[in-house]
């Protein structure tokens, strides 16, 4: 499994989050919910980017779980 990358951006009040390299990244598509899809030049989503995002934590701290739910056989 490839790392999955988190960006937070407290300027732009922005989460990014990379499934795969930013690298491939070839279109953006933004929905509806102040989401933004980063897709590679397959039309598969490799990213995706959550405008106005404010974090709960004190002092703008980003808190982060891993969770391996199990692999796929």
């Amino acid at each position: 499994m490839d790392p999955i990358k988190l960006i937070y951006d407290p300027a732009g009040h922005t989460l990014t989050i990379w499934f795969d390299d930013p690298e491939k990244e070839d279109v953006c598509e933004e929905t509806a919910e102040e989401l933004v899809l980063m897709k590679d030049s397959g039309g598969r989503v490799i990213g995706v980017e959550l405008l106005g995002y404010h974090p709960r934590g004190k002092g703008g701290a980003l808190a982060v779980e891993t969770v391996v739910l199990g692999e796929a056989g």
